[in-house]
């Protein structure tokens, strides 16, 4: 993209961009002064959130052992740093600057000593001056899930490289460590410590005795994101125990129910933010608290428990933003923003990728840009988290309420004769329901087995990752994402887990190879792509806290009129979803500015507004980004 290599704590930017303070913190606390814990405003709110969830009692009881661990936390932060905190500006903790790469930490191969330093590199050559923020997937050891079912919440996975790799990478790149926290491996030390009679660890898990404790009638109503049941039985020091598992037998779920996990799992995340975390992604956080005779999902108490995380870092991390992964429904999904200050920071924006693949197989965007106009955030701090793919697949429980049950139907057709393969979860009525499609966004986009050449489905390719770009928000692009990774069926065949068709390993000299060969397809994405994400880092009506108009031009051009928090810059994003051209009439008059000449960021070509109407031809798949034509 480009080689430029910017660190993340150089000269700061113009008075609107968010100036990060950030530095690494000391290896050991300094307690030569008493370290500041949190104020008494937010003291008194964090106990009443939890005599919420415990009782007045409960809670009055546990607050010490809380302040303690916060406490430790903040005598580990070097001179100067809680001053410059004062001064961030919540409403600029993301800017225009902010595009964040989703990689597993080895899902590059290459001749450095671990793979997080083969990652750093790639990055840093090919990355530089685009992306400036990692989420680098659980990189913490694990015994299956691919680094989800983990074993050890404070160490990096040896397999991978160390904390000095992540420290490496932090002193260039904001990071995003992932939270998994609604369960552990059965594996881990923690687990063993329950099934060896430890009376600390034995309320850490949800257990009965016998599986017909948890009822018939309650389990008919509990939200199942699998098939698999939800209990499973282990034998203990005490005899056999069936215990709750939300995704599978070797990651069962914690008990917040018992104060000390959501203590320790406190501790945990601000050994996250000392470690480097910029952002804590909260995985599986819709199933945090469960409550038999409920759904078990979307509780008060698990709410309640994101607003103690958000109210502990906003006092002693202020720079920490704090992103919720629940692929539910779209207005379930929102909730998590709270009332915009008080919980997520950032939701996966999971309706998006659905829409994306319906509107370019239909060829028609009028569902995307209905749901899109609508689209609302409950304040300038809260952000919708915009990408297209990920680790695991396109989810399709978001849309459920946007798109008819024949639309979601036929974008399942449309992947599986694409070669992606689906998903399923446990309906209410005990059926099985698709749940997401696990195919590559390349694949999902383009056959393998269609006669179009490379330059063609690069161009519908790029123009479909060009929205999320140009959506009020803050971008995101998985690794195999970004260099247009085709699916892998073989590595399906040899794990029997359809998730891995988009998790292949790539070798660092290969993908190199094919980066300098200016004719190969992942030269062909990366200078395309690449170039319109560094237009985009540096224009600041794409800031997430400026103005988006969504307009219905026409159903083959998605149309988005962004503009700068203090207006005084403005884009005009056009991108056609077709595979023929199109010509449009732009009624610029109907928009919020009155300009005659345009320019385009993306050719450079200059248009000239013609009584009130900007008249314009669109190639098949043609992205334009219009603005005010500078005088020279």
């Amino acid at each position: 993209m480009n080689q430029d290599k910017k660190a993340k704590n150089q000269t700061p930017g113009p008075s609107y961009a968010f100036t990060h303070t950030k530095t690494v913190h000391m290896a050991e606390p300094d307690y030569s002064q008493p370290p500041p814990g949190l104020s008494p405003d937010v003291r008194d709110r964090v106990l009443q959130r939890m005599a919420f969830i415990y009782g007045r009692d409960m809670a009055e009881t546990y607050m010490p052992e809380l302040e303690r661990i916060i406490r430790i936390y903040t005598a580990h932060k070097p001179p100067g740093m809680s001053e410059r905190e004062k001064h961030i500006d919540p409403e600029n903790r993301f800017t225009e600057k902010d595009v964040i790469l989703i990689t597993y930490g080895d899902l590059l191969h290459g001749s450095e000593h671990s793979p997080l330093a083969t990652l750093a590199r790639f990055c840093d050559t090919y990355l530089g001056g685009a992306i400036n923020t990692l989420h680098i997937l659980p990189f913490f050891p694990y015994s299956s899930d691919r680094g989800f079912s983990i074993t050890d919440f404070e160490s990096v996975d040896p397999n991978l490289g160390s904390w000095s790799d992540i420290e490496d990478l932090e002193g260039r790149y904001q990071l995003m460590f992932d939270g998994v926290i609604n369960h552990v491996s059965s594996k881990s030390r923690w687990f063993q410590e329950f099934l060896n009679g430890s009376p600390y660890y034995r309320d850490f898990f949800i257990t009965y005795k016998s599986s017909d404790e948890l009822l018939t009638e309650h389990r008919a109503v509990i939200f199942r994101p699998r098939t698999t049941d939800i209990l499973n039985r282990f034998d203990t020091i005490d005899g056999p125990r069936y215990v709750w598992c939300t995704f599978s037998r070797d990651q069962v779920d914690l008990n917040y129910r018992n104060p000390n996990t959501l203590v320790r799992v406190v501790d945990i995340l601000l050994t996250y933010v000392r470690r480097g975390a910029d952002i804590i992604r909260l995985d599986a956080v819709t199933y945090l608290w469960s409550e038999p005779g409920t759904s078990c999902i979307h509780l008060d108490q698990t709410h309640e428990i994101v607003r103690i995380f958000r109210d502990i870092l906003d006092s002693v991390a202020p720079w920490v933003a704090l992103i919720t992964e629940t692929n539910v429904p779209h207005e379930e999904n929102i909730s998590y923003f709270g009332n915009g200050r008080d919980e997520a920071h950032m939701v996966y924006n999971f309706a998006l990728p659905p829409l994306v693949l319906h509107t370019f197989y239909r060829g028609d965007s009028t569902m995307l840009t209905e749901w899109a106009s609508g689209l609302a955030k409950p304040s300038p701090c809260a952000h919708f988290f915009n990408f297209l793919d990920s680790h695991d697949g396109v989810g399709l429980m978001a849309v459920r309420n946007i798109l008819p049950a024949d639309d979601i139907a036929y974008i399942i057709k449309r992947a599986e004769e694409n070669g992606g393969l689906i998903s399923y979860k446990t309906g209410p009525e005990g059926n099985e329901e698709p749940y997401e499609i696990n195919i590559t966004w390349y694949s999902a986009l383009n056959s393998d087995n269609g006669d179009e050449d490379t330059a063609f489905q690069v161009r519908r390719f790029v123009a479909s990752r060009v929205i999320p770009l140009v959506l009020q928000g803050v971008p995101a692009i998985y690794l195999h994402g970004l260099i247009g990774t085709q699916n892998d069926i073989e590595a399906v065949l040899r794990t029997d887990s359809k998730r891995d068709i988009n998790r292949t390993v790539i070798d660092e000299t290969s993908l190199t190879r094919s980066l300098e060969d200016p004719l190969s397809k992942i030269s062909r994405i990366n200078r395309e792509l690449g170039r319109i994400i560094a237009i985009r880092v540096n224009k600041r009506a794409f800031h997430p806290c400026g103005a988006q108009h969504v307009l219905s031009i026409s159903p083959r051009i998605f149309s988005v009129f962004r503009i700068s928090p203090d207006g005084d810059s403005f884009i005009l994003c056009l991108v056609n979803i077709t595979d023929s051209t199109c010509s449009i009439d732009v009624p610029v008059g109907d928009l919020p500015v009155r300009e005659t000449r345009w320019f385009d960021l993306i050719s450079g070509m200059e248009y000239l507004a013609d009584s009130g109407a900007l008249s314009l031809s669109l190639e098949p798949y043609e992205v334009m980004w219009l603005e005010k034509l500078r005088e020279s």
